[in-house]
């Protein structure tokens, strides 16, 4: 899959796609409703498929200090968007002259710079500057310019509520990873680069592989049981701390992931930590022993839970 942006030339096999058009944060249930249907048009009429995502975050643009919301990184959502079967991934630099645009001017972008035949939206899409422009809008300006666009109905889950993003993240927020899962078809999963830390958990018997939270929505700090994705393809299991390390001077907020019956050296490389379940908050301890001995038990429940928990990429 190829990796478009969007300040560049569309590539000329690109050109005439049917185009995904949204977020796509999470790429829930109902992003992956939007996509499924762009790409079941580019099959019907042999046209590219792209799926196109804006960074960062108009909200980052318009509300720069709002805390850290995201729920996936660029690399996360091209993986994801690969394995939906879209031919290339757009990225939209949202800057402050992409929010200048009037609703006419970015149709006209679409179809002039990124060569877009065909678009699908959420039903709840707002475009141009001041989000004057609707799905309506889209569809009555893609007219005059000879684009389609369409939008797909938003997807509820089992008791009739919306699914979306902000839910989503509520969840985790609460600790209630069972609820972000079943929105987004897999665990909410944190990608970083494993630094070097002050290595005290190899002291205790417990090494962790440490991970800066980045632009991540923060989840209920606690222990978690969790999933780590290698390189090279290899899943392991563990147990995670998601927060400061209230025990230890001084507080570093961190994802601590601890692989079990794992040894090797994972500095330096990117791996991605589901979170699958929260197994209580954080505490502080009076002593190493009292630590140990909450970890050996937080281990051997994370161990049980994952026992009976599929892996879901």
């Amino acid at each position: 899959m190829e990796r478009l942006e969007s300040n560049a030339p569309t590539p000329a096999h690109l050109r005439g796609a049917i185009v995904a058009l949204g977020n796509f944060d999470g790429f829930h249930r109902g992003h992956q409703a939007v996509v499924r249907r762009a790409i079941e048009c580019a099959r019907a009429e042999g046209r590219p498929a792209i799926i196109a995502t804006f960074d960062p975050h108009p909200v980052r643009l318009f509300r720069p200090d709002t805390p850290p919301f995201r729920l996936t990184t660029l690399d996360q959502r091209e993986a994801l968007f690969a394995r939906a079967g879209a031919d290339a991934m757009l990225v939209f630099h949202f800057t402050a002259q992409m929010a200048a645009m009037s609703a006419e001017q970015f149709a006209a972008f679409l179809v002039d710079h990124i060569g877009a035949a065909h678009v699908v939206t959420g039903q709840d899409f707002t475009f141009g500057k001041g989000k004057s422009g609707s799905v309506a809008t889209l569809t009555e300006l893609g007219r005059a310019l000879g684009m389609v666009a369409e939008a797909v109905p938003a997807v509820a889950d089992a008791g009739g509520e919306i699914i979306s993003s902000s839910r989503i993240r509520e969840a985790l927020v609460a600790g209630d990873c069972a609820t972000a899962t079943r929105l987004l078809t897999r665990p909410f999963a944190i990608q970083g680069r494993v630094q070097h830390g002050d290595k005290l958990g190899r002291t205790i018997g417990y090494p962790t592989a440490n991970i800066d939270m980045g632009n991540y929505l923060r989840p209920a700090y606690g222990i978690y049981a969790v999933r780590g994705l290698l390189p090279d393809g290899r899943v392991l299991d563990g147990a995670a701390n998601l927060g400061i390390r209230p025990t230890f001077d001084p507080p570093k907020e961190l994802l601590e992931p601890h692989f079990f019956d794992f040894s090797e050296s994972l500095y330096d490389q990117i791996i991605e930590v589901q979170l699958i379940e929260r197994l209580r908050g954080e505490a502080k301890f009076d002593s190493l022993d009292a630590l140990i001995a909450q970890m050996d038990a937080d281990c051997a429940r994370a161990r049980q839970i994952l026992a009976g928990t599929p892996y879901v990429a």
